[in-house]
């Protein structure tokens, strides 16, 4: 036995899962009749976590994905890609950064695997998604957030200001 403590910070995945899924054509077949393919992909991620335990947490990336074709709909695909991450001993803002992000790069391969596959289930050519720069969009979360937090406080003292005369 050793007698080396146990890491204090911890991160693992325990699962990996798809938690929810649909793909829509509502123009079959005469979607399938178009002459040249030539897709506009218009794409939409989000994501979240929640704390599930004490050191658990179920982080979810959402996609969706609309295919439109000559300004008409050729399928529309949803996907929840989640995961159980085991996270300890890291303070609040390494957290954040883990669930918001790093989580987000795991799972988002799960999910761009989804939707090629159902894309081509669907009978069409399959959609693969570019990768994504989650570090980057974690960081524009952030600075969103305190533009946002600095606005509503010169808000509050602009009202504060305004009280006083």
């Amino acid at each position: 036995m050793s007698d080396e403590p146990a890491p204090k910070n911890h991160f693992s995945i325990q699962k990996i899962y798809v938690k929810d899924v649909s793909f829509e054509s509502p123009a079959t077949p005469k979607v399938f009749s178009f002459q040249k393919w030539e897709p506009k992909i218009d794409l939409n991620l989000s994501n979240r976590h929640t704390k599930v335990a004490s050191d658990m947490y179920e982080a979810v990336l959402s996609i969706t994905a609309t295919v439109s074709q000559e300004d008409q709909t050729a399928f529309l695909i949803e996907v929840q890609q989640a995961g159980l991450f085991a996270v300890s001993g890291f303070n609040d803002q390494e957290s954040s950064y883990l669930l918001g992000s790093q989580c987000m790069n795991i799972l988002f391969p799960y999910a761009r695997e989804v939707i090629s596959d159902l894309t081509v289930r669907g009978g069409f050519p399959p959609v693969i998604l570019s990768p994504v720069n989650f570090d980057a969009l974690y960081q524009q979360h952030l600075k969103s957030q305190n533009e946002k937090q600095a606005s509503e406080t010169q808000d509050e003292s602009s009202e504060s200001e305004q009280v006083k005369h």
